[in-house]
């Protein structure tokens, strides 16, 4: 018992010196603490007293800076506005003495007015007095010409226009017989043109590039096997495919004359599949001949749905198509009949969209119009009538068929045929189609250009429409409008005497006036 009471004794005792040391120490850091505080404290006292003296300094520095600042300022813009007050003021000056001198020139036009205005009073004076006497004087010469003539003006007159008459009449005559003459040539041209035609169907020739082919051979082997014993395998040949073939002197070569190029296609190529088979005999020679004539057969229709498609004209007769096909071996004025009806065809839809008509129409009877080329002469009748008949059989719309039968003449009895008539022409018309040459072309042009403007008074000619008319363009203070007549008459005189050949040329000369002023 006391030793637990001991122990608990020093235990209080250990706990309350513990507790004392803490408080002395927390004393002492306390005092410390409190003097660094108080040192901080009065350091930083002594920093802001020095800075407000710095402050106070700099502030009164700025000041005295800004206020020399806006005082130099000040005085920078006096100076300024006393420099325009002086410039506005020299300014105003100058405006003063230019309206003063703008008036003193203004009394001297005023003045100068009056007197040309005297002068012109004065002149028109002058001037009826001068138009006075001119007309005495050309009233004394009449009379004096009256009595020298021994007839009245009334009688001069007359004279005059019987002379004029005459005159007339003898150019009158002159043009009879120049359209005579040109009604000749065309005449001539469409005679031409008509048995052009019917040869082509009928494969008569009139050019021998286009009733021929020539055909290079392997060999003269090959020659020889052509010909055949005593003849036979050429003789096969011709009948099977209804054309000539023409073996002369020229080695490795062979001719092959017929007036139907798509004889002379299957012609062609019977002879090239027998040279790439190297087997001719008659029995031969009929077995390709007939395979031949199916392929181009098969040909024809595929060049045929390749127009069609192009133009998107679904739903055609097979026969129709084939037709189409076979212009590809005909020819119209040395132009490709396919292409000039596919030309057609396109011309004839852009007419009827302009037209508000239908264009598949249109385009159908466009590309149809020429299918009587390519029917053989066992058919009677103009070709535009036979391409008609073969249309009308094969089931067309009755229009396309009137279209194609009138498309060659002026017997339109519809907006299709008109449209279909003028897309012929204008696919006909244009430069190369019927293959001119350019060069004469241009030429003709050049040389209509410069006889007009070999004139006097003459700006600038343009010939125009394939030189079938020339405008020519005059200075109207040189050339007059009686004057203009005459210069258009002596154009023509000019053209006629140096382009003989020339045809018919419209020539229509231009005379304009104009006032320009302008506006200050």
């Amino acid at each position: 018992m006391e030793l637990v009471i001991a122990a608990v004794v020093g235990l209080l005792i250990g706990a309350f010196a513990v507790f004392a040391a803490i408080r002395m120490h927390e004393a002492s850091t306390k005092k410390t603490a409190k003097g660094e505080a108080d040192k901080i404290i009065n350091k930083a006292k002594s920093e802001a007293s020095k800075i407000k003296k710095d402050s106070e300094t700099k502030s009164k520095d700025f000041e005295t800076k800004a206020r020399k600042t806006v005082e130099t300022e000040i005085n920078k813009q006096k100076a300024q506005l006393k420099n325009k007050e002086t410039q506005l003021e020299r300014r105003l000056k100058e405006i003063e003495d230019q309206h003063k001198h703008r008036n003193e020139e203004n009394v001297k036009f005023e003045q100068s007015l009056k007197d040309r205005q005297e002068r012109i009073h004065i002149s028109e004076a002058r001037l009826r007095e001068a138009e006075k006497t001119t007309q005495d004087q050309i009233q004394f010469v009449q009379k004096k010409l009256e009595n020298v003539a021994g007839m009245s003006q009334e009688q001069a007159k007359r004279e005059l226009f019987q002379v004029l008459e005459e005159s007339a009449k003898k150019e009158a005559a002159a043009k009879i017989a120049e359209i005579e003459e040109q009604a000749m040539k065309e005449s001539d041209r469409k005679t031409r043109n008509i048995i052009a035609r019917a040869l082509a169907r009928f494969a008569s020739e009139y050019t021998s590039e286009r009733t021929v082919t020539v055909m290079q051979l392997t060999s003269d082997e090959m020659k020889g096997k052509i010909i055949g014993r005593e003849g036979r395998n050429i003789r096969t040949l011709e009948a099977m495919c209804g054309v000539d073939l023409i073996v002369d002197d020229t080695p490795e070569t062979i001719v092959i004359s017929g007036f139907d190029p798509v004889r002379r296609e299957l012609a062609r190529r019977t002879i090239d599949k027998l040279m790439e088979d190297g087997r001719v005999h008659p029995a031969r020679i009929e077995e390709v001949v007939e395979k031949q004539k199916s392929e181009l057969q098969k040909s024809m229709k595929e060049e045929g749905d390749k127009v069609i498609n192009e133009l998107g004209l679904a739903g055609m007769h097979g026969e129709l198509v084939k037709y189409v096909g076979a212009l590809k071996y005909r020819n119209l004025h040395a132009q490709n009949a396919l292409n000039h009806s596919l030309e057609v065809a396109h011309i004839s839809g852009l007419l009827a969209a302009e037209l508000g008509y239908n264009v598949k129409l249109a385009k159908r009877a466009g590309v149809l119009h020429g299918i009587g080329l390519a029917a053989d002469h066992s058919i009677e009748g103009s070709y535009s009538q036979v391409g008609s008949e073969i249309a009308k059989k094969l089931g067309e719309n009755e229009e396309v068929c009137h279209a194609i039968a009138s498309h060659n003449d002026d017997k339109h009895q519809s907006v299709l045929a008109w449209i279909v008539h003028a897309a012929n022409i204008l696919s006909n018309a244009r430069p190369g189609a019927r293959r001119p040459q350019m060069d004469s072309f241009i030429n003709r042009l050049k040389e209509l250009e410069s006889i007009s403007n070999s004139f006097d008074g003459v700006i600038k000619s343009v010939a125009l429409q394939a030189g079938r008319e020339v405008r020519v363009l005059v200075e109207s203070s040189r050339v007059t409008d009686d004057q203009s007549v005459m210069l258009a008459r002596d154009i023509i005189k000019k053209i006629e005497r140096e382009m003989p050949h020339a045809g018919g040329v419209k020539v229509t000369v231009v005379r304009e006036s104009r006032a320009v002023e302008i506006a200050r």
